[in-house]
């Protein structure tokens, strides 16, 4: 079995404006160490024999330059997962046959065991392989969250179960219902093998790319597709699908707030990414949490100071920031601009970047 780990770095990640541009897409960042966040993925794929990175023509350079050693597809035009993938799956074909499994990674995933995470993905390439199946891989949640998709699992097989359906991105009641019920989050890593992933796609709305690709017609096929996620268009249409459970502490780092969920607080609840990185015990370089001498705290830059405040994510690249009497806010400080949103609404900065663009300043 040829197994080949296909990191998709394509996007942007918009939800973590100002940090993340158009031109400095998330997956460049380094918001959880020293290393940015493809770098981490692509860390992760030792379980793989080939890596494989699909990335969008203007990205392809600095791509390169993260992660040398992996191999680089560069898709034509950005039109979601679904036709990313399908372009990709065709072309590890063509370097390693039809037989090949291709192992799905988002790279804005983080994982807290990397030993287990590989294992699992090995399992799940396996039982693409020896099944025929696409296989989904599904994380066990750990709290009723409203920002993913679920998988409904169904029968048992031995280390995989049925794939019964994919569920939307549920209100917080529902979500509730799908955490009581065994449902698992949708991480959006798939499994499959070539020939079984271009056969489910040529009964998809992916139809005629597949075909263009077959044809070497690559910039007709693209033209020919309309954008649409993998999900969407390949994985909820299939009848045998499967997923393995993935039994680590897993987060899809896509929006501010999931910060307060990877990195350590103060003893108020604030979590600061300031300068090249966070101190011991939560605390960042040159952080005070306020107190009975606020006036005593330092002001260098990359400071952050708290005034009677709690449960913040504040994150900046350079810039003192200040915050008085407020709680549950995500303030970010990056470049020349500064976004201000509650943690609860951070999936809001999609609003925000959809103007920015419009008004061609994103």
């Amino acid at each position: 079995m040829t197994t080949v780990a296909l990191v998709l770095a394509g996007g942007t990640g918009s939800r973590l404006y100002p940090a993340s541009r158009s031109t400095r897409p998330k997956q460049f960042l380094s918001l959880l160490g020293s290393d940015t966040l493809l770098e981490r993925t692509v860390n992760r794929a030792s379980f793989a024999d080939h890596v494989v990175v699909s990335t969008r023509p203007e990205l392809e350079s600095n791509v390169r330059d993260l992660v040398p050693d992996a191999e680089v597809v560069v898709e034509p035009a950005g039109k979601d997962t679904g036709p990313a993938l399908a372009y990709a799956t065709h072309r590890v074909g063509e370097a390693y046959g039809d037989d090949a499994v291709v192992v799905v990674l988002p790279s804005d995933h983080t994982v807290d065991d990397a030993e287990r995470f590989a294992a699992t993905l090995e399992r799940g390439a396996r039982v693409a392989h020896e099944t025929g199946r696409l296989v989904a891989f599904g994380v066990d949640p750990t709290r009723p969250e409203t920002g993913y998709g679920y998988i409904e699992p169904g029968a048992d097989h031995d280390g995989f179960a049925d794939l019964d359906a994919f569920h939307e991105k549920p209100d917080a009641e529902t979500a509730a219902r799908y955490l009581e019920s065994g449902y698992l989050w949708n991480a959006g890593m798939f499994a499959w093998r070539v020939e079984a992933f271009r056969a489910a796609a040529l009964d998809s709305p992916l139809a005629p790319l597949v075909r263009a690709l077959d044809e070497g017609r690559v910039e007709e096929g693209f033209a020919a597709v309309e954008a649409t996620s993998v999900d969407y268009a390949v994985m909820e249409r299939v009848t045998d699908a499967a997923v393995v459970p993935l039994d680590v502490r897993w987060d899809d780092l896509g929006s501010w707030d999931a910060l307060a969920r990877l990195l350590p607080a103060d003893e108020d609840g604030n979590v600061v990414h300031a300068g090249d990185g966070v101190g011991a015990g939560g605390t960042p370089p040159h952080a005070d949490t306020g107190g009975d001498s606020p006036e005593e705290a330092t002001q260098e830059d990359g400071d952050v100071l708290f005034v009677d405040s709690g449960d913040n994510v504040v994150v900046s690249d350079g810039p003192h920031v200040s915050l008085a009497g407020v709680d549950g806010l995500a303030v970010v400080a990056w470049d020349d601009r500064v976004l201000v949103v509650p943690k609860a609404d951070a999936q809001r900065v999609r609003d925000v970047v959809s103007l920015l663009k419009e008004q061609g300043r994103f």
